[in-house]
């Protein structure tokens, strides 16, 4: 099933694409929860009744979750090719340097920079010059836990989304650490839904990426270093887990950083990027 948070003339409502995906069937949930707990106000509820269908072009998408309760966390270097194109841009400040983790490099983003479908990704030049994406499947936790284990961990999830990890490069290494260079406003595109975890094969799904039409990440979440049972169990090791945290996985090659020279973001840019049965999330580049 695929959720949707949408703005339809000023107000928040929530709703599930309905067959064909070019209708939205609006659900009768009051705006008040969907203001701090977007799409996931619903977890572990039984689904509310429809209270009209309407045409997804009339309405305006936000991001499924528009401001985590807490920080998201994130995977670094969770792909091999990644891995190595990110170790060779003298970019790196993770202890793994040159080489392939041997266990998830877990940084977080704050809940403030989450924007939602065809929101700017906003560059202030007198911040930073060095503005990349990554395309990264995001897991929505449904059921809290602490010290879970791998052969547990996917009953812990309710749904996948999309998210681009956007992030400032100079920052990153100017601080050697990602937290800034990861939490500029604006630097966490999110969506364009939430899409339960019965519908996503994560042995199998694509992961795609466009930068004003041209493909610059191509990859499948089969491919990941550390898998989501093993990334669930590391990030909830001592720490528990709350129902809405988000887990974004990792990117695979083809970032900005990894073409000689640097492809950055530039406003006006154009980002598109496609994971198989998420959507397509695309967000416009613009100066501040």
């Amino acid at each position: 099933m695929k959720f949707v948070l949408f703005d339809l003339n000023g107000t928040r409502c929530l709703g599930k694409l309905a067959e064909g995906e070019d209708l939205i069937a609006r659900l009768d949930v009051p705006e008040e929860p969907l203001l701090s707990q977007g799409v996931t106000c619903i977890i572990d509820r039984e689904l509310p009744p429809v209270v009209e269908q309407i045409p997804l072009s009339e309405v305006r998408l936000l991001a499924p979750v528009p401001r985590p309760a807490r920080n998201i966390f994130c995977v670094g270097k969770n792909y091999h090719d990644h891995a190595q194109e990110f170790a060779a841009s003298g970019f790196d400040s993770s202890a793994a340097k040159g080489a392939v983790p041997a266990a998830p490099i877990v940084f977080s983003k704050l809940p403030e920079t989450v924007i939602g479908p065809g929101a700017p990704i906003k560059i202030d030049a007198s911040v930073s010059t060095a503005i990349d994406y990554e395309t990264e499947l995001a897991v929505i936790i449904g059921k809290p836990g602490r010290n879970i284990p791998p052969e547990e961990a996917l009953s812990h999830v309710w749904a996948y989304t999309i998210v681009n990890d956007v992030t400032a490069r100079d920052l990153q290494g100017k601080h050697s650490q990602w937290l800034i260079g990861k939490s500029q406003d604006s630097f966490c595109p999110m969506g364009p839904y939430a899409v339960t975890a019965d519908e996503i094969d994560l042995a199998d799904t694509a992961l795609r990426c466009w930068i004003n039409g041209e493909l610059r990440q191509e990859s499948n979440t089969g491919l990941l270093i550390f898998d989501v049972p093993t990334i669930i169990a590391a990030v909830s090791n001592g720490i528990t887990l709350q129902s809405g945290d988000i887990i974004a996985t990792g990117t695979p090659a083809g970032v900005g950083l990894g073409f000689d020279p640097p492809k950055y973001l530039q406003p006006g840019d154009q980002v598109r990027m496609e994971i198989g049965g998420l959507g397509t999330l695309e967000n416009p580049v613009e100066a501040t």
